[in-house]
This record gives C-alpha cells, sequence and structure tokens, in this order.
C-alpha cells in the first residue's frame, strides 16, 4: 500500500521541527533516535542539498547483523535512509539499495524494495524477481514461528509495479500472488498487474477487495486503486465504507495519475462531495 512510511513517528520524542542543516548536524553525531528522526525529515521534504545524499548513504551503512538484541535502533535508522533516498530521488544511490535489497533484515529489504521502486530503478527488477521467485511456498510462506513471511512481498510486487518493466516473466512472477492467502498482498499483485498492463481484469480485482470485511483490507485497496490512477474505480471508491479523507486521497491519485473517463471535473466534484 503505497505512501504507508510516509508519515513514520520519529523514534523518540526528539522529533520537534527542525531545519535542514539541523537534520545534517543529526545524522553526522551519534544519537540513533536523532538520526532516525533526521533521515525521515530528509525523505519528507525531499531535500536537495548536495549534503543529504552521502549522509543518508552513511546512515544506511550503519546496520547491523541480526543478533538477539543487536542492531534494533542501528537498523531502524537505515531502514529511514532507505527510504528517505528513495524519496530524494537520485539514481545514483541505485547500487547501495540493491546491496539493502539482499540485507537479513527484512524491514531493510521492504524498504530497499520501495525506494527502488520509487527511483523506477529498471537495474532491481532481476534482484526483486529473484527475491519472489519462490512464490507462495518460498517468499509467500511465513517464516518459523513468527506471523512474517520470509519475503516483504507487497513491498517487492508494488516495486515491481512501480518501476513498470512490462515482461513476461515480470507477469509471470506476480500472478501467483493473486492466490495469497493474506488480501494485502493480492491487493499488491493486482495493483502492479493493472500498472503494467492496463487489463480492466486486474482492476476488477483491486474493486471486488473494496468490498472486503476488513476495513484494512478496503483502505489499502483503496490506496493501491489511487497508486494506479484507475478512473474507473470513482463509483466504487465513493461507494466504499472507509474515511473519506482516505476516499479523498485515492480520488486524487486519480486526479493525477489517471486519464480517460471519467473526466477530471467529475473526480473534483466528487473531492468536493466529500469535503
Amino acid at each position: 500500500m503505497t505512501g504507508q512510511h510516509d508519515s513514520d513517528p520519529p523514534l523518540t520524542a526528539a522529533g520537534e521541527p527542525i531545519t535542514e542543516a539541523e537534520a545534517h548536524r543529526r545524522l553526522r553525531g551519534d544519537d540513533p533516535s536523532l538520526q532516525y528522526y533526521a533521515a525521515w525529515w530528509l525523505g519528507k521534504m525531499r531535500s536537495q542539498h548536495p549534503d543529504t545524499v552521502p549522509l543518508l548513504l552513511g546512515a544506511l551503512q550503519r546496520r547491523q547483523p541480526r543478533e538477539a538484541g543487536a542492531g534494533v535502533e542501528g537498523n531502524a535508522v537505515a531502514r529511514n535512509a532507505a527510504r528517505a533516498l528513495g524519496k530524494v530521488g537520485d539514481g545514483r544511490v541505485v547500487p547501495e539499495l540493491l546491496a539493502a535489497l539482499a540485507d537479513e533484515d527484512d524491514g531493510l529489504r521492504e524498504a530497499a524494495a520501495r525506494a527502488l521502486g520509487e527511483l523506477g530503478a529498471q537495474a532491481a527488477v532481476g534482484p526483486l524477481l529473484e527475491r519472489l521467485a519462490s512464490g507462495l511456498d518460498g517468499a509467500g510462506a511465513c517464516q518459523p514461528n513468527s506471523p512474517k513471511l520470509r519475503e516483504p512481498c507487497e513491498a517487492l510486487i508494488e516495486a515491481l509495479g512501480d518501476i513498470g518493466v512490462a515482461e513476461e516473466a515480470v507477469l509471470a512472477t506476480i500472478q501467483p500472488f493473486l492466490d495469497h492467502d493474506r488480501p494485502l498482498i493480492r491487493s499488491a499483485a493486482a495493483r502492479a498487474l493493472l500498472q503494467l498492463t492496463g487489463e480492466p481484469t486486474w482492476g476488477e480485482h483491486l474493486l471486488n477487495l473494496l468490498e472486503h470485511p476488513q476495513l484494512q483490507v478496503r483502505r489499502a485497496a483503496l490506496m493501491d486503486l489511487g497508486a494506479v490512477g484507475w478512473r474507473r474505480a470513482l463509483e466504487p471508491i465513493r461507494r466504499t465504507h472507509a474515511e473519506n479523507s482516505l476516499k479523498l486521497i485515492a480520488l486524487r491519485g486519480l486526479v493525477e495519475r489517471g486519464s480517460g473517463e471519467p473526466s477530471t471535473t467529475i473526480l473534483l466534484e466528487a473531492m468536493d462531495e466529500l469535503l
């Protein structure tokens, strides 16, 4: 579900408003909680200062091996640095994000995948496919004694859709995840396939999820429809039992990313009705 990390709260109460210079100063320091917020802030503001990317790359490297009780704060900083690098939009960071995509920390792999998707990094297609290639019984299965999946499938699949390489190998890798037992994974797969092919059948999958009994799933489908900009979803979005604020975000996506019917004027009128 796109944008789910855009408003991550700071790790501690140290998240008071800061300046770009202060964010840089905090990343040069050694307090992980201050670094965490600074990395988030630079990404949120899409900082273009020449010091931003080097400092975020330095924060990305501050990750530690997965051991009992080790690396929690450092890896949290690295995750936020990866997210920020995707938002800053400098394609030169792709090699470092590809390295993070192979990290043992699944949260960092997720953040790296989303960043690579935001950057439209075609070099990431092969590595993303490799991580998903084992399908439902591999990447999509739960880790031992944990509800977490072996791979952050939702982020990996969405990244493929965002990158936009509609090769047969990409489509064939994504399609099995339409049958995953978790509806959020099914939503991500339908979204990516709709992005890559434009075929309405994948949009229908998302419309069906707008009727799901769980609010979380309906929210995800709203965001995915908005991310794709599929304008045929206007009326189902209006009828969905979810917060008007989320419907507005989805409709804004239809305006900004979609084309064709219904017209932009009709979409804007629908947004006004929700305000």
